[in-house]
């Protein structure tokens, strides 16, 4: 449980309708998962509008509710924040819940179209066999030491990210080798991040589909290290 004051510190506030003071105890993107206390940010997403779905976060049990535009329907005793930018948001605040993690680690990423898996991995036990604790974030899988957990992207949501994150701090990891996609640049869900390096392996015409031009993707992957 933190106090929704707390977790909001630089998280690009507008207006706020409700207490800050509320305490939430999870973030969630999905109205499905929703618990009850939690914190619903709503993101625009390239299927789904998550503002569609504020009503339904707010029926499940949410304590407070984030987005860019605020509902038509204000429901007493719920706190909403209005925001510039929700995908940003969400990343910050799930970075300021589990205590900023990033910052207290040497976090590495490695981004480019080939290779990524490949160079974060041997990096990974390269430093573990140098006697280092590490953290592992990949396609393949996400790795704490040596405690596997299964992955379901190459760059893991703010909130899973910012938790395995969180994980590697407790458990005394002092580096962490990541893969960083393209996807998850654009989508911001590496904003608010602390990294120690940056590693750029290559880049071939791929991910058209979603990023639609050759230039389009370059500037995906430069945004990394801008």
């Amino acid at each position: 449980m933190k106090p929704l004051k707390e977790i909001l510190y630089k998280a690009g506030l507008l207006e706020v309708i409700g207490s800050t003071a509320v305490e939430v105890n999870a973030i969630v993107f999905s109205s499905s998962e929703v618990v009850k206390g939690g914190l619903f940010v709503a993101v625009r997403g390239t299927k789904a509008d998550g503002h569609d779905f504020i009503q339904h976060a707010v029926e499940s049990g949410a304590a407070a509710i984030v987005c860019e535009e605020f509902p038509k329907t204000i429901r007493q005793g719920i706190t909403y924040v209005k925001v510039s930018d929700s995908a940003l948001a969400l990343s910050v605040i799930s970075g300021n819940y589990f205590d900023n993690p990033s910052s207290k680690l040497k976090l590495i990423g490695v981004t480019g179209t080939n290779g990524k898996t490949t160079s974060v991995t041997l990096l990974f036990h390269l430093f573990r066999k140098l006697g280092f604790r590490c953290g592992l974030l990949s396609t393949v899988q996400n790795q704490v030491n040596d405690e596997v957990f299964p992955a379901t992207h190459t760059t893991p949501d703010p909130v899973k990210l910012n938790g395995l994150l969180n994980l590697m701090v407790r458990e005394g990891c002092e580096f962490c080798f990541m893969e960083v996609s393209s996807h998850a640049i654009v989508q911001q869900r590496i904003s608010g991040l602390n990294f120690a390096g940056g590693v750029f392996t290559n880049i071939t015409h791929d991910h058209l589909d979603y990023h639609k031009t050759f230039d389009e993707y370059i500037r995906a992957k430069k945004g990394f290290f801008d």
